[in-house]
């Protein structure tokens, strides 16, 4: 039997416990007759469902349907909101998904109801000011990345890489060229083969050198004249610069193909180089990462797309353009892709990394990167004799370690980031790059104070000095949460879509 985890959490200066309430279900609470609402009486005459819908679409009634006050729902949720994780009320070290802090000035610059209550279907003479700002952050976003035209349309950072591909084909097709194949490093994320894939193209992996970056012989010996493209990250998944770029670059082009550039890293780099120097064709950035907008779940993102002279003529349409002191939205575009969405992107959002970038202004875009890559080698340095470094290069914005000194002990990655939830931090990214086995992906990014920094590494050598001593500990961790550690396995193969009564829940 382990120790309780109050006795070896017993350094109250190591991490952030909050409150955890005892909160039942909304299933095991009302009691029958209690109402939140009160209707009033139907104006139209009732029918049975059974009239109008087929047997086979009325669902069985749910068993036990809590019947509860409006008081009851409200608390209810409430106290469950005080338990939220948020970047607003803790620190998410998660690699390459710079989950810096979102200044609230762009929510208040959102919200202004000149841009609030703009309607997509308002003409462009009355939108002036809402395509000026558009066109301004399209402005903004060439001048850091180097690119020479930059479309705002895309949803997010995956549409917007499908974007580049999606260009990158229309362009070999208009100069009746058949390529066949993309290049990607074994680094690459999971997202850049699954584009390849979609766009026709089959994906051919190159395997990184010992330093953990792409080799330019290697490259060399698989690169002809039937690759359309090699997707690229710079700095790389490990948080790496790629020294070698020019050469890579170089070599894809001799060979008529283009460079892809994700740009999930580019907090790394803004303000101190170029993309577009490195002989990037096609970039796709991140407003959620580098321009600190809300990452939304998958939903109100923003992926927009830079591009050479030589894919202008494929941009998403309408492109954004001003033409005799007006701004307009240029439709008339024979060579596109076609539209990556409806309207034009997602306008709140675009608000908001405009207003990140104003706000910071070119000296403050530089310096945010600057304390990015700061942070990170602060706690790279400061663990580099408790976890293993597998690829002990210079780091940029992020570190990748792993459990090899742990696994002695049979403690592994998953334990780590399960312990971690104990003292109070969000765990860092696992198993992913996935060359690195047993991977911990740290990005602090460049919004996190010295004394969160100082927080986390205290809880990680503690975990290290745990996972030597009491090793037994960690397989039942988290255990201060109200949710512990699940089954994901069986969880994944024998979903519980229903909650059901104890008393029934083995009938």
């Amino acid at each position: 039997m382990s120790k309780p985890i109050s006795q070896l959490l017993n350094d109250s200066s190591i991490g952030k416990k909050g409150l955890v309430f005892n909160e039942p279900l909304l299933f095991e609470m009302g009691s029958p007759g209690r109402e939140a609402y009160s209707l009033p009486k139907c104006d139209v005459p009732e029918v049975e469902l059974e009239a109008i819908l087929p047997i086979a679409e009325i669902r069985d009634p749910i068993e036990n349907f809590p019947e509860l006050t409006e008081l009851d729902v409200v608390r209810h949720f409430t106290r469950l909101s005080q338990w939220n994780f948020s970047i607003d009320t803790n620190f998410y070290p998660l690699g390459s998904c710079t989950m810096k802090y979102n200044p609230k000035v762009n929510n208040e610059t959102a919200s202004l109801p000149g841009f609030a209550q703009h309607h997509p279907y308002t003409p462009e003479s009355l939108s002036q000011g809402s395509i000026q700002l558009m066109f301004e952050l399209q402005e903004y976003l060439k001048e850091i990345s180097g690119m020479e035209h930059v479309s705002l349309q895309p949803a997010a950072g995956a549409q917007g890489e499908l974007a580049g591909m999606l260009m990158i084909h229309a362009y070999h097709a208009a100069q009746g060229r058949q390529r066949k194949k993309v290049i990607l490093p074994d680094s690459a994320h999971g997202t850049n083969p699954a584009t390849a894939n979609l766009c026709g193209y089959s994906v051919i992996q190159i395997q990184s050198d010992e330093r953990g970056l792409i080799d330019p012989k290697k490259l060399e010996s698989i690169m002809d004249e039937e690759t359309a493209a090699v997707m690229l990250t710079n700095p790389n998944t490990l948080g790496m610069f790629e020294t070698d770029i020019l050469k890579v670059t170089e070599i894809v082009h001799k060979k008529g193909g283009l460079v892809y550039c994700d740009g999930a890293n580019l907090n790394a780099v803004m303000g101190k180089t170029k993309i577009r120097a490195m002989g990037i064709d096609v970039l796709h950035f991140n407003l959620h990462k580098t321009f600190s907008t809300p990452h939304g779940g998958g939903g109100p993102g923003a992926g927009p797309v830079g591009v050479v002279s030589e894919l202008e003529p494929f941009l998403p349409k309408p492109t954004i353009e001003h033409r005799d002191g007006k701004y307009i939205l240029n439709h008339n575009r024979p060579n596109s892709i076609g539209k990556m969405k409806a309207f034009y992107g997602n306008f709140g959002i675009l608000v908001r990394a405009y207003t990140y970038i104003r706000s910071l202004g070119p000296e403050g875009v530089k310096k945010a990167s600057e304390m990015a890559v700061l942070n990170s080698n602060y706690i790279k340095t400061s663990l580099r004799e408790h976890y293993h470094l597998p690829y002990d290069g210079p780091s940029l914005h992020e570190c990748v370690f792993n459990d090899k000194y742990q696994l002695a002990n049979k403690v592994s990655t998953m334990d780590i980031a399960k312990m971690l939830i104990d003292y109070g931090f969000h765990p860092p990214t696992v198993y992913f790059p996935l060359i690195v086995k047993g991977a911990l992906m740290i990005e602090p990014t460049e919004t996190e104070s010295k004394e969160t920094l100082d927080e986390f590494i205290k809880a990680m050598k503690k975990i290290a000095e745990l996972a030597e001593k009491t090793p037994e500990v960690f397989h039942d961790s988290p255990q201060i949460p109200v949710v512990s550690r699940p089954d994901e396995i069986t969880a994944a193969r024998n979903p519980k879509l229903r909650w059901k009564p104890i008393s029934s829940a083995s009938t």
